[in-house]
């Protein structure tokens, strides 16, 4: 697959020529239009070196992405508008934006690019050919963003695992590579398939056991421990036979549970689930302080839910921690953003900065959650943009945006 170097070979030099890079800048915002907020820039910055490095090589960079799920038509609570001004201030240079994506205003701010400068197009997802499920539609919208540029390079890795436009038909339509960002994030997910340096721990939460399905059923045969918190193992905790109160279960998963936990033992795969966990009567939210109190695992209560590992787990996943080589994480312990139900991902998020190893945040909430509580990133090996694409690759899945990119 190419690289910006090898794309530059093939269309002569990248010096005054219109690279339309997909990035992924799908940031939080806080607050209502036009005064939102950025709560995480975290993928604004992952962007910044292929970006840079295009501009530096006298491309006249076109950036698009998308930002949320609008419904196919313009929005402006999705605008991209403050991320497009945080990017300028990342780089340290003005960046034009495009009001549009492919109308009057994306081809005048094209048109107005210099050599080295910067420009991103309004959210793709206002334009309902993004997202469509029919290849004409989907193939008509990539026609139009492809008039915009001379290549392509795709640098979002939280969507490659989507067949949208902006991803998978445009790489059709013009010479291609892919990006920084990308490049390093598919050799960190090779590091985990293949032939992983052991011991090899996989810790997964999150809300639902059908997330991560796929990715259980493939790392019972790689992982050597896997560690499971969050809202996806009261599933588990059922399916052993403990009750679990009102929290967060999932009836018609519970037999292929007891399928994992049974495979698990059988191929001496070790799944620790929590001991204790921290659970509450009312779901936390603005209206109501929190009455957190801890649990056995066995016996929650019927009027309760459990929003977190409790202190005893917590300290047993960070004791699973010590030694690994290998550790992926993806999904928090609990509700983290309520300092009362943070304790279990504070826990599993600093015994992964003393890994002495490889150790990957899998993107999405998890990543949400180093930032949050406020861990330096430079003490974790890697910190993913993509939670679902990372998924997905771990469930052995084929990414059409990557494997549009192979020539």
């Amino acid at each position: 697959m190419a690289g910006i170097d090898s794309l530059a070979e093939r269309v002569g030099g990248l010096r005054g020529k219109r690279v339309l890079v997909r990035s992924d800048l799908n940031v939080p915002l806080d607050g209502a239009p036009p005064d939102l907020r950025i709560t995480d820039d975290g993928r604004i910055r992952a962007s910044v070196p292929t970006i840079k490095a295009l501009a530096d090589a006298g491309a006249r960079v076109v950036v698009a992405a998308h930002l949320g799920r609008p419904k196919g038509e313009p929005d402006p609570r999705y605008s991209l508008a403050p991320v497009a001004a945080r990017l300028g201030e990342l780089l340290g240079a003005p960046v034009a934006f495009a009001t549009d994506t492919v109308g009057d205003s994306a081809r005048a701010t094209v048109d107005g690019l210099s050599d080295g400068k910067v420009a991103v197009l309004e959210n793709v997802r206002f334009n309902a050919g993004e997202t469509s499920k029919d290849d004409a539609e989907r193939g008509a919208f990539a026609d139009q963003l492809a008039e915009l540029a001379d290549a392509f390079v795709s640098d979002g890795f939280g969507v490659v695992h989507r067949k949208q436009a902006s991803v998978y038909d445009i790489a059709l339509r013009l010479p291609h590579a892919m990006g920084k960002l990308v490049e390093t994030e598919l050799a960190v997910m090779r590091r985990l398939t293949e032939d992983p340096e052991r011991p090899y721990v996989v810790v997964l939460g999150g809300s639902k056991v059908s997330d991560k399905l796929g990715v259980i059923d493939n790392l019972l045969g790689k992982a050597d421990k896997l560690l499971i918190g969050g809202g996806m193992v009261f599933t588990f905790l059922k399916a052993q036979g403990h009750e679990v109160g009102r929290s967060l279960l999932e009836e018609d998963q519970l037999d292929i549970c007891r399928e994992y936990l049974a495979r698990a033992e059988q191929s001496g795969v070790e799944i620790v689930l929590p001991t204790d966990i921290v659970v509450d009567t009312t779901f936390p939210s603005g209206d109501s302080s929190p009455s957190p109190r801890v649990v056995p695992a066995s016996q929650i209560p019927a009027d309760c839910l459990g929003l977190d590992i409790g202190p005893d787990s917590a300290a047993a996943f960070a004791a699973a921690l010590v030694g690994a080589k290998t550790v992926f994480w993806n999904g928090p312990m609990g509700v983290f953003e309520v300092d009362a139900f943070a304790d279990g991902t504070r826990a599993v998020a600093e015994a992964l900065t003393k890994v002495d190893g490889l150790s990957v945040v899998g993107g999405g909430d998890s990543a949400a959650a180093v930032r949050t509580l406020g861990f330096d990133e430079s003490a974790f090996g890697h910190i993913s943009t993509g939670g679902g694409a990372s998924l997905e690759y771990l469930e052995g899945k084929e990414l059409p945006g990557i494997k549009v990119l192979e020539d």
